[in-house]
């Protein structure tokens, strides 16, 4: 069984208190279940401080992007040894904010996806497309020239630690979310590619979130659908109540 992975994606939100308070009310409300993996990701100033306040919690931190350079003259970037030093374990990579506001093409975000796994880190691979694609009818070969992209070159082996996150761009920050069908058909169909690209097995275990405005209110039908294993949760996030409430949902669903 697929245990559901639910990822607070902060963005460039919250300051170093703030960071505090929010991280404080999460352990006061939440378990240390195993039935749902959960994961944060703070603005890069604050790793180092929410990892120490996750200390003994089964919260992972995670970073919201990095460099496919180690170390180096690159002013202002962050490498994923920096990542893993300041207590991550997992980065999101390619998240439509990347691609559509800095311009970061497949073979960049490929770059990256390769460097994070070379270097232990997890990846979350977000793929989706725009509100013009959707309506074009091309959703599902952009996000196939997204995954085809990001994953080229990574073995099966590595693909143990990659979640995919499906993120309708249209639906990001708008208040719009995909209807549970059309989330699941584009779940379906990711999985079928992963099939034809590392196997059967291999896809039946990989997880793919759903990252398009899921908040208490939508997340329980979205995480019912078969082939959604959790979400990338944006807005929701910064709120230890709503965030909680996600999570007890995707709990719920998963001991059914």
């Amino acid at each position: 069984m697929r245990i559901p992975l639910i990822v607070g994606n902060w963005k460039m939100n919250l300051t170093g208190a703030e960071v505090k308070t929010l991280l404080t009310e999460l352990k006061s409300v939440l378990d240390n279940s195993a039935s749902v993996d959960i994961g944060v990701c703070p603005s890069f100033p604050f790793l180092s401080l929410a990892s120490d306040i996750l200390v003994g919690t089964n919260i992972k931190l995670g970073a919201q992007n990095m460099s496919w350079e180690v170390s180096g003259a690159f002013t202002g970037e962050v490498s994923p040894v920096q990542l893993r030093d300041a207590g991550c374990s997992f980065v999101i990579l390619g998240h439509s904010e990347r691609r559509h506001i800095f311009n970061e093409s497949n073979d960049c975000i490929n770059k990256k996806v390769k460097r994070a796994l070379e270097e232990s880190l997890n990846v979350i691979l977000c793929v989706g497309e725009t509100l013009k694609e959707r309506e074009n009818g091309s959703t599902e070969q952009v996000v196939k020239t997204q995954l085809e992209g990001g994953l080229k070159d990574v073995n099966v082996e590595d693909v143990d630690n990659i979640t995919i996150a499906y993120e309708p761009v249209w639906a990001i920050g708008t208040g719009k979310t995909a209807t549970p069908a059309m989330a699941q058909e584009v779940h379906a169909f990711i999985r079928n590619w992963l099939g034809s690209a590392y196997g059967r097995s291999a896809a039946d275990e990989m997880r793919i979130q759903y990252g398009g405005s899921m908040k208490p209110e939508n997340c329980e039908a979205l995480l019912q659908q078969s082939d959604i294993d959790g979400g990338l949760i944006g807005g929701a996030s910064l709120h230890a109540g709503k965030f909680s409430q996600i999570i007890s949902t995707a709990s719920g669903i998963n001991e059914e």
